[in-house]
């Protein structure tokens, strides 16, 4: 097995490595990773950094040596030249884990966001496929968009027609993308789609995610703020939001990239309720001066103080649809064949997050 990952640093590209590594490593000949490289540290020493880190299993670890072995780093920027250092090689499984996340519903933002998702993801797949097996591509559930209801595991037979913001609508696009490419170059395309990324269910240390976003964002906003006034959070008392472990999520892709599956959403059956979701947060970070409304707060209705106006003139843009999406069901019986679910309470599981979070000063894994 040879397998090119990209997004290897990322939020859940590091755990997919670890859990590729652990669960594969006799049948791993050569992954490759490309890294992009920092001022003062280089693409290898980043990965050597992560792989020795106090977040990594205890496997890779205890095989640290061996496991560097069968590793080989390369520059980002040689991402699109793979002559330059497969040297005719070919790879069994290329997975496609790197993404640019950004919530904006500016439409100014739309071309940059389409650029990095929808136009990198073509070249890719252009720039490998004579030399690829199986292209799997890391999306999102929410590339369904704001649909409501029941939400199945085969996105393309339906036209969603209500994303949210241009992020979902870039993950969408290219997902229709690869499917018509991957037929017509006849590489099989896997399309696994996890919800929002949490903390470590089950791996040490329990609650670890390496990059804090989504309702992270939405803590650390109330955890950072001085002041005292009041707001209204605008939501509604159905809504929820679909959270799944960074762990479980990794463990999926590890076990599944083997199988003929086509598409999969790595999503918890149950939303968090958002009332009660958001609730818990602001207990975590000692906020207190705040009340739910189904208005749709903007600058045409008001703002009853500074905080309130600064919350939706920043991230209140970008989670205000999420806030207030229509409630879905999700349809995890294909997902738990896989890989059960571990059973917690989602609510306590949220809390544990942000405790996590808070106690880590909500600062990004630098590796």
């Amino acid at each position: 097995m040879k397998i090119l990952l990209t997004g290897a640093t990322g939020t859940l590209g590091s755990q997919v490595l670890f859990s590729l590594l652990e669960e594969k490593f006799s049948s791993i000949e050569r992954i490759y990773l490309p890294v992009r490289e920092k001022k003062s540290t280089s693409s290898e020493k980043r990965i050597f950094n992560m792989l020795q880190s106090d977040f990594a299993p205890k496997f890779i670890k205890n095989n640290l040596t061996e496991i560097r072995a069968k590793i080989t780093t390369v520059s980002a920027k040689d991402i699109l030249n793979p002559e330059r250092f497969l040297f005719g090689a070919k790879i069994t499984h290329f997975i496609h884990s790197a993404g640019f996340v950004n919530l904006s519903t500016l439409p100014e933002a739309k071309a940059e966001i389409f650029k990095e998702n929808f136009d990198f993801t073509k070249s890719i797949f252009e720039a490998y496929s004579k030399l690829i097996d199986k292209f799997i591509y890391i999306s999102t559930a929410f590339s369904v968009g704001n649909s409501g209801g029941l939400i199945p595991n085969d996105y393309l037979k339906t036209e969603p027609t209500a994303h949210r913001n241009h992020y979902e609508a870039s993950k969408y696009a290219s997902e229709k993308y690869l499917t018509q490419a991957g037929a017509v170059a006849g590489i099989p395309i896997q399309i696994l789609r996890p919800s929002v990324l949490g903390g470590n269910i089950k791996d040490a240390p329990n609650y670890f995610i390496s990059k804090y976003m989504v309702f992270y964002l939405f803590a650390k906003f109330f955890y950072n703020n001085a002041s005292k006034d009041a707001i209204r959070i605008s939501t509604n008392i159905a809504t929820g939001l679909n959270i799944i472990p960074t762990d479980y999520a990794a463990h999926v892709i590890a076990k599944v990239i083997d199988t003929d599956i086509e598409q999969l959403n790595i999503v918890h059956s149950q939303e968090t309720n958002m009332i009660r979701g958001i609730s818990k947060i602001l207990e975590v970070v000692g906020f207190t001066n705040f009340t739910f409304t189904d208005e749709q707060i903007t600058v045409a209705t008001g703002f009853t103080s500074k905080l309130e106006e600064f919350y939706y003139k920043t991230i209140g843009v970008h989670l205000h649809p999420y806030m207030t999406s229509k409630p879905n069901e999700w349809d995890t019986k294909l997902l738990e064949s896989i890989l059960p679910m571990p059973t917690y309470n989602l609510e306590d599981y949220l809390s544990g997050t942000i405790a996590f979070a808070k106690a880590k000063n909500f600062r990004n894994q630098q590796w």
